[in-house]
C-alpha cells in the first residue's frame, strides 16, 4: 500500500492516477503499432494475505448477489461485503512475440509516472510537482504526456535489447 506525507499529497495523487493510467495506455497503443510484439491486456486481482478461501468464496458470491439484487437488498450485502478482505485490482499487459512473452504491470509504469521515484520501499511517495501546473493548480497534460510516453517507450526499448 502506498504511503502519502500528508492528505494534499494522496489528493494529488490520485488526481493524477486516472490521467497517468489514459497517457499510459495511449502510449503503449502508439509503440504496438510500431513493434513486433502483439499486446493484451488483462485484469487479475491480489488478495490480502489474511483473507482465506472461504472469505473469497464469500466476497464473490456477494458480488454475484448484488448484480441481481433488489434495490432493498442493496445496503445489506454492501454491509456484509465492507466486513470481508477485498482484493487490490492489478492490470496487466501481456506481450507476445513468437515464444517470447513478457508481461507489465500498468499500475507500476502509472506509479512510476506520477511520483519522483517508485519503488520507495517503506517512505513515503513524492509527487512529481512537474507534473502540476502550478498557476493553474491543475495537471500539466505535456508534462504528464511526456513522462508516460518516455517509460513506455523504455519497457518497448528493453524488449528490443531482450530479443
Amino acid at each position: 500500500m502506498l504511503k502519502f506525507s500528508n492528505p494534499k499529497a494522496r489528493q494529488q495523487a490520485e488526481q493524477l492516477m486516472q490521467p497517468a493510467l489514459i497517457r499510459v495506455i495511449d502510449n503503449i497503443r502508439k509503440c504496438l503499432d510500431d513493434s513486433p510484439w502483439a499486446g493484451r491486456y488483462q485484469e487479475a486481482h491480489i488478495w490480502p494475505e489474511r483473507a482465506t478461501e472461504a472469505d473469497i468464496q464469500q466476497v464473490k458470491a456477494l458480488i454475484t448477489q448484488l448484480e441481481h439484487a433488489q434495490p432493498e437488498q442493496v445496503a445489506r450485502l454492501e454491509a456484509q461485503l465492507a466486513e470481508l478482505p477485498q482484493p487490490f485490482p492489478v492490470y496487466e499487459l501481456h506481450l507476445t512475440q513468437g515464444d517470447q512473452k513478457k508481461t507489465v504491470d500498468l499500475w507500476d509504469l502509472c506509479y512510476r509516472t506520477c511520483f519522483k521515484r517508485f519503488p520507495v520501499g517503506d517512505q513515503a511517495v513524492a509527487v512529481d510537482m512537474t507534473l502540476w501546473d502550478q498557476e493553474m493548480g491543475d495537471v500539466n497534460w505535456v508534462a504528464l504526456d511526456e513522462k508516460a510516453k518516455a517509460l513506455v517507450q523504455q519497457v518497448f526499448s528493453e524488449l528490443e535489447t531482450q530479443s
